[in-house]
C-alpha cells in the first residue's frame, strides 16, 4: 500500500533507531578521509614497495593489500581495536592498560610506530576537542603509554557506545582506502583503478574484520615479512614523498 506524503514513516521502513543513526554518523565522520588525522602523509612502507619494484601496478598493489589486511597490520590493528573497545566498555581498566600497551610496542619499525602514534594522537585530540565525552578522559587516563590509532579508535567509539562491529569494519575500510590512495599517488593509478581496488579488497576487509572480532589477543601476529622490511628501509630512501 503507498503511503501518504503526511504519513508519518515507521521505525521499520527507516531501519535506524537514534542511536544507531547517531553511531553511524559519527563513524562516518570519524572515519572519513576528511577526519584530519594526517593518514595521508603515511604510505606504510609502500612507497619503499614501488620503488624496490614490487609493487608495479594495480594487481601487484592488490596481492600487496590483500596480505597486509589478512596477515599483516591489518588484522593486528583490527584485534587491537577491539580488545579495547571490549575492554573499555566493560570497565576492564588492567585490560585495558596492557592492550594499550602491548599495541604500542607491537609496531614493527620506527617509522610504523611514529604513523600509529602521530595518528592516535590527533584523533583522541580532534575528539575529545569536538565529541566531547566525560568517559573518554577517564579511559585515556588508564592508557599510560603513548596511543596507537587503533587503540583510539577503540576508546572513543566505547566511550560513545559506538558498536563494536560495524567500527571494526569502518576502521579497515578507511585504512584500507589510505593504502590505495597512497599506491594510487605512487604507482601511479587513476581514479577508476583505485575504485576497482577497492571493490575487490572488501571481501578481504570483510573477513579480516570478521577474524579481528572473533580473536584474541593470543591470535596476534604477522607474516607479512616483506612489508615490514619495507617499512624499515624506507627511513633510509633518498626521495620521498611520504613519512612511512
Amino acid at each position: 500500500m503507498l503511503m501518504k506524503a503526511n504519513e508519518p514513516v515507521g521505525s521499520g521502513q527507516t531501519g535506524l533507531s537514534d542511536s544507531e543513526a547517531a553511531s553511524l554518523y559519527r563513524l562516518m565522520t570519524w572515519l572519513s578521509p576528511s577526519f584530519p588525522v594526517g593518514a595521508f602523509s603515511y604510505s606504510s612502507g609502500i612507497e619503499w614497495a614501488v620503488e624496490a619494484g614490487d609493487i608495479v601496478d594495480a594487481t601487484s598493489l592488490r596481492h600487496w593489500l590483500a596480505s597486509m589486511l589478512a596477515d599483516g597490520a591489518g588484522l593486528c590493528d583490527g584485534i587491537f581495536l577491539a580488545q579495547t573497545h571490549r575492554a573499555a566498555s566493560s570497565g576492564d581498566d588492567v585490560l585495558l592498560a596492557e592492550v594499550a600497551e602491548l599495541a604500542s610496542a607491537f609496531a614493527t619499525s620506527r617509522e610504523r610506530h611514529l604513523e600509529t602514534t602521530a595518528q592516535g594522537r590527533a584523533f583522541i585530540e580532534i575528539a575529545r576537542a569536538a565529541w566531547n565525552s566525560p568517559p573518554l578522559d577517564r579511559l585515556i587516563a588508564v592508557c599510560e603509554v603513548a596511543i596507537v590509532y587503533p587503540v583510539a579508535v577503540g576508546l572513543v567509539s566505547a566511550a560513545h557506545a559506538t558498536p563494536l562491529a560495524p567500527t571494526v569494519h569502518a576502521f579497515l575500510h578507511a585504512v584500507v582506502s589510505n593504502w590505495i590512495s597512497a599506491g594510487a599517488r605512487l604507482v601511479p593509478l587513476g581514479q577508476t583503478d583505485s575504485q576497482r581496488l577497492l571493490v575487490e579488497l572488501e571481501p578481504v576487509v570483510s573477513a579480516t574484520a570478521t577474524r579481528a572480532l572473533k580473536a584474541s589477543l593470543d591470535d596476534l601476529g604477522s607474516a607479512t615479512f616483506r612489508a615490514d622490511l619495507a617499512s624499515m628501509r624506507h627511513e633510509a630512501q633518498y626521495t620521498r614523498l611520504f613519512r612511512s
